[in-house]
């Protein structure tokens, strides 16, 4: 059946969900007309409708969108933790889906359709609405529907009939989950099951956002069988070598350690081969493959390969950054408004600022010194090779320039730090 909450909202909770689809078409027709109306939509779907309407999409235009080429899919598959879970989402969702006249689809990130399963007639259906491999259905393309809102409210949501913003979707309903990696949170996917309109059940959702969570422990478990595997190819190496040294899966994940603390992660370049390399929270390292991982080896002689300049880039308020100038080439560390802040006051002040000095240069307050130092912790572990500390400075033999916007008044805009401030006043040195 329907229900009208008492704020006016239209919730579909039941079998009898014909009243509620002639109020939310009721309640779009008016959005559309920019009229009030008695009733609104879920609060989750008019998010989503005033996101679509901003951006231009059309009412009355066609689902269909370019697809992707049959190459294209294939290294989108093999690109994703998906594509290792997707036998768990066949048992968990495609039968289900066949037995209920309905689809199972699953999207990367970009809300591109990678793999669809289940009824053969709603398969054959969902070609009318281009719902098939390569499509795209985030909400920039193709409006209100459950795959493109789950990507953008990064939460499950089941989207019914006239809560489609395009007019050619109102006989479907859909029910979508967003999948992360557990690993570090990061949005890998979404799973969703599709069906004509008649094929609406309450149920639904809570089915799909299940197997998601069961997707993301199937994830989670085989990086820990994949680092196991790893860490016992290792260990017997690490035993052998002296100094430093780490195996780390190919994303940096850490299987063992020797000679130095343990991390979680170790940043690694995106493409990475064997043989001397400089990593920015290392130095420099020699790095040879292992099944499944790498060996990295840190060595002993610090100043070999380390960088002898450092750009910090203010000039862009969305692109800050931070470019690391040696003998190897040039790496780039993004960063935060914070830690560009940070830089800053050790570039105004060469030699060197305590915990209290910079807090009162971040702050105003020269109390905040453990804010300063969890913040400069974060910081090294990126740029170790280029910063110092008693005091906290860049580096002895660093040569530093900071690159500041064409106005001075741009200078970190949104920045409250006296540091900043004062040198958008003049009243700092530069």
């Amino acid at each position: 059946m329907s229900r009208t909450s008492s704020a006016g909202a239209v919730r579909v909770i039941g079998q009898e969900a014909d009243r509620a689809t002639r109020l939310l078409h009721r309640a779009r027709e008016a959005r559309l007309a920019g009229e009030r109306s008695p009733v609104a939509p879920r609060a989750e779907i008019d998010a989503s409708w005033e996101r679509v309407v901003r951006s231009g999409i059309d009412p009355e235009q066609s689902p269909e969108s370019e697809l992707l080429e049959a190459e294209e899919i294939e290294h989108r598959r093999h690109s994703t933790a998906l594509g290792e879970v997707m036998p768990l989402l066949r048992a968990g969702l495609a039968s289900i889906a066949d037995a209920a006249q309905q689809i199972m689809v699953v999207t990367d990130v970009e809300g591109r359709v990678l793999w669809r399963q289940g009824n053969s007639g709603v398969l054959h259906r969902a070609h009318d609405i281009c719902l098939e491999e390569g499509a795209a259905w985030a909400e920039g393309a193709t409006g209100t529907n459950a795959i493109g809102t789950a990507l953008a409210a990064r939460a499950p949501i089941q989207v019914h009939s006239a809560e489609h913003f395009i007019r050619a979707l109102h006989n479907w309903t859909c029910a979508a989950a967003p999948v992360r990696d557990p690993r570090d949170g990061r949005l890998v996917g979404i799973v969703d099951i599709s069906g004509p309109a008649s094929t609406f059940h309450p149920a639904t959702l809570a089915l799909v956002d299940s197997v998601a969570r069961l997707a993301e422990g199937e994830i989670r478990t085989r990086h820990l069988v994949a680092i196991e595997r790893l860490r016992a190819v290792a260990a017997p190496i690490l035993c052998r070598l002296g100094g430093r040294a780490l195996a780390v899966d190919t994303h940096g994940w850490l299987a063992a350690v020797t000679g130095m603390p343990p991390v979680d992660r170790l940043p690694l370049p995106k493409s990475l081969v064997a043989g001397r390399v400089w990593l920015p929270s290392l130095g420099m390292c020699r790095v040879e493959p292992l099944p499944g991982g790498w060996l990295v080896q840190v060595s002993d002689s610090t100043a070999e390969g380390a960088p002898r300049r450092a750009v910090l880039d203010l000039s862009r308020p969305r692109a800050l950054a931070v470019h690391l100038v040696g003998p190897l080439g040039t790496s780039t560390q993004r960063l935060s408004p914070r830690h560009a802040e940070l830089l800053y006051a050790l570039a105004v002040h060469r030699e060197g600022r305590t915990a209290s000095e910079l807090a009162r240069d971040l702050f105003g307050d020269a109390t905040r010194t453990v804010t300063v130092r969890a913040e400069i912790s974060r910081l090294r572990r990126h740029l170790a090779e280029v910063l110092a500390h008693r005091p906290y400075r860049f580096g002895d033999g660093v040569e530093v320039e900071v690159v500041h916007p064409e106005h001075p008044a741009d200078l970190l805009p949104h920045s409250k730090a006296p540091v900043v401030t004062g040198a958008r006043r003049g009243a700092a040195p530069a």
